[in-house]
């Protein structure tokens, strides 16, 4: 059965994303095939920001339902909302406001996304766990992990990071090197490497990859990374970056609206239009 047309009137409650750039975003699409599918009056578009400050006060003023937040505006947009849950104080991180009559209560739905694609192969208690990263994805990642009790080790080029992040949470921080030899069964790729238009680079040695039993990666553009590829040539599970980003809208979907999110449905319409992008 065909997903009812959403039509647009003066009670249309309207959500979208604050980033910049966000032209390339595969959330709208993921929300509004979920808005349509439960046949909600709701709308889901990219606001590309100019001015941080201004656009979070349009939120009040216009009435947005929520948003999205992306880069660069993660930690920038903090000091702006008039609470922030747990566990994104935690994090130093928001992914997601909800406007709650006017009160902006920031959340982060990152982890549960990386939580979620992960479950989907593989239980995560007592697992020992790689992760490729010390920025704001890697930091969702490991508090993600940590709560389902895996142990986590985690590298990065810039070493006080690594460190650092590795302090506050209860992780375990590896030069590269050492990450070389780590006796882990999940590798999680949290860089930017691979990514378009650097599609030949890979995080890690090939010839080290066949010990994980599974190997993610959060790049998700191209879809198959040559991490992915090469870790696939070698018998591991692999999971790609799109599948944290539809589990972490989901988990938007249902702070904004209370209801489940109707996640296949939303997947489905993520593939759609990544693949008619040509990626």
């Amino acid at each position: 059965m065909a997903a009812a047309q959403v039509v647009i009137d003066g009670r249309t409650r309207v959500y979208g994303i604050l980033g910049r750039p966000v032209g390339h975003s595969l959330s709208p699409a993921m929300h509004n095939a979920a808005f349509a599918h439960l046949g909600l009056n709701a709308v889901y578009v990219a606001f590309e920001v100019a001015d941080l400050p201004q656009a979070v006060a349009g939120l009040r003023g216009l009435r947005i339902g929520g948003v999205s937040v992306t880069i660069p505006f993660k930690e920038e947009i903090i000091p702006l909302l008039d609470e922030v849950a747990e566990p994104a104080a935690r994090m130093g991180a928001v992914n997601t406001v909800v406007n709650q009559d006017g009160r902006l209560v920031g959340h982060n739905t990152d982890w549960l996304g990386a939580v979620a694609a992960l479950k989907e192969h593989i239980v995560l208690e007592d697992r020992r766990v790689l992760i490729l990263g010390a920025g704001g994805a890697a930091r969702a990642i490991v508090y993600g992990l940590r709560a389902e009790g895996a142990r986590v080790s985690l590298t990065d080029v810039e070493w006080p990071k690594a460190e650092r992040l590795a302090r506050e949470l209860g992780a375990e921080a590896l030069t590269p090197k050492e990450a070389e030899d780590c006796p882990a069964e999940i590798l999680i790729n949290a860089t930017p490497v691979g990514m378009e238009p650097r599609t030949g680079e890979i995080p890690f040695p090939p010839e080290a990859l066949g010990r994980f039993r599974l190997v993610m990666d959060i790049v998700y553009r191209p879809l198959e990374t040559r991490l992915l590829r090469e870790a696939r040539a070698r018998c591991c599970r692999v999971v790609d970056g799109l599948r944290m980003l539809i589990h972490q809208g989901a988990a938007q979907f249902s702070l904004w609206t209370g209801r489940p999110a109707p996640v296949e449905v939303m997947a489905e319409a993520a593939y759609a239009a990544l693949a008619a992008a040509g990626e």
